[in-house]
This record gives C-alpha cells, structure tokens and sequence, in this order.
C-alpha cells in the first residue's frame, strides 16, 4: 500500500511538472527544438524550474515507490497523471471541466482498477537476472526509443510531439526498470554505489530529460501527454513480466487484463483530446477567434 500511495503522489506532481512545463517550452520557437540554447532559455524562467523542482521530488517518490513494491503493479498507477493533469490545467487556465472529460477519467479510472487488480503480479526478482538479459532487454528497448527520435526529429508540430512523448515514455519506463534493478541489489546488501545500474539510471536521466522538454516544446500537451501516460507503465510492465519473471494470473483473468488496458488507451485517447491540455484552444473556447492581449 505504500507504494501504490507514493505512485499516485507521484503521478500528481508528475501532472504539475509536466503543466509548469508546458507553460515555459511553449514559448520557444520550432526552430528551438533539438538545441542547448533552448535549455539555456528555459533554465532562465522561473516557471520552468519550478516545473524541474516539482518533477525532481516526483521522481525521488516513484523511486521509492518501486523500490518497495512491483514494477508490474505500481507503474500501471501512472496513468491517473493524465487526469491529473487536466485537473491541473482546467485550474491554471480558469476553464470548466466538460461533462465528457469526467466521464473519460471514470472510464480510464475503472479500466485502472480492472487491469491492476487482475493481472496482480507476484515473483520475480531484478537481482537474479542475467547480465545477459539485462543487456538484451537495453538494447532491444534503446533500439525502439532511437527509431521514435529519429522519427520525431523529422517529423513537424504535433507529429514531433507525439513520437517524441512516446520515446519519452519509453525511456521513463526503462530509467524505472533501471531503478528497480537499484533497489533489489541494495535491499539485498549491495552498495548503491557499486551497482551498475546507478550509472545506467545517472545516464539516462538526462536524455530523458532532453526528450522530454523537446517534446514539450514541439506541441501542446494533447499531442503528447498520452505518450507519458500509456508507454511509461506498459514498457515497465513489460519489463517485469518479460525481464524480470514476475508472473499475472492466467486463464479467465487474461481477458480482465485485456479489457482494463483497453479502457485505459480508450479514457486516455479521450482525455488527451481535451482543449484543456491546449491553452490556446481553451482561450479561443472563453474569447472567441480571438485572444485577448
């Protein structure tokens, strides 16, 4: 239980680094994207590290979150982030939350609870795997996270933003497997400085990081919010019950399984498709065609 009330705290400040964000990286220009100028502009405006503080503190409490529990079963609580969010934003930008949003986060919420409660992992152990498996596993998932950069680097406007949310994505859900791997070898008496996967967590942090304010700064968070919310658990998930060995309940249980994920893409494409999570969009909703100022 304490680590599932660590994950959703932790999803909540996620939500409100990634809305502190936002406001800072939609400033710069296209022509920003992919440039250390841009993280010169932003570590100069006091929203955005606000924004890094708040996600920083997020990030220490989904370490511990995992360190405590199973990957397989705290890293699915991830996606209240997205609900979250558009609490956060309906706040920020003064805007109502419409009746479809409320029945979109019942929705995803119900799906959230189907799928944790019947896939309900039990077993496996990061410290007991290979190196080999390890190394597999990094390269295959490296592998996906540089196609979607490539990707989104050539890609435009809303269409960078949503692959490179999901590179994101793909690469929180790695740095968590990574830390998973930090906390069975030190719960097992290893120091935390001899484990390798400290500095595998030490590297990939920032590229992360990078990914992540890209992204932000390529589109608004409707494009790609949803690529934190579903491949940050689902490549957690898939790690567990592939890298790791843990093992879901079989048989019947499957098609819970099924059925939860599907409500939660279903709630999550639903939500991410909120004018909340565009400002732009909210202020033409309130004002008309035109902004004031």
């Amino acid at each position: 239980m304490l680590g599932v009330l660590l994950m959703v705290v932790a999803a909540f400040l996620n939500a409100a680094a990634s809305v502190l964000q936002r406001r800072a990286t939609k400033e710069e220009p296209e022509s920003a994207g992919f440039s250390w100028q841009m993280m010169w502009d932003l570590a100069r405006r006091p929203v955005w590290f606000l924004g890094i503080c708040t996600m920083i503190f997020g990030f220490l409490l989904h370490a511990v979150s995992i360190s405590v529990s199973r990957i397989s079963l705290v890293q699915p609580l991830l996606v209240t982030e997205l609900p979250f969010t558009l609490l956060l934003a309906s706040w920020v930008f003064r805007a109502p939350l419409p009746r479809a949003v409320l029945w979109a986060i019942l929705l995803q919420s119900a799906g959230l609870a189907l799928f944790v409660g019947t896939l309900s992992p039990t077993g496996g152990n990061p410290s007991a795997v290979s190196a080999g498996t390890w190394a597999l596993g990094i390269a295959i998932t490296a592998a996906i996270i540089a196609a979607l950069v490539v990707g989104g680097y050539r890609s435009r406007l809303e269409h960078r933003a949503a692959m490179l949310g999901v590179a994101t994505g793909v690469t929180f859900g790695l740095n968590s497997s990574l830390i998973a791997g930090v906390g069975a070898a030190v719960e097992r008496g290893a120091p935390l400085l001899t484990t390798w996967q400290t500095y595998g967590v030490a590297v990939l942090a920032p590229i992360s990081f990078f990914l992540l304010q890209n992204s932000l700064q390529a589109g608004n968070l409707a494009a790609s919010q949803p690529g934190f919310t579903l491949m940050n658990p689902l490549t957690s998930v898939v790690w567990g019950l592939v890298v790791f060995g843990e093992q879901s309940r079989q048989g019947v249980f499957l098609i819970g399984v099924v059925a939860g994920a599907a409500l939660i893409a279903i709630g999550t494409v639903l939500l991410a498709r909120s004018p909340l999570l565009d400002p732009e969009a909210t202020q033409r909703q309130r004002y008309g065609s035109t902004p004031p100022g």
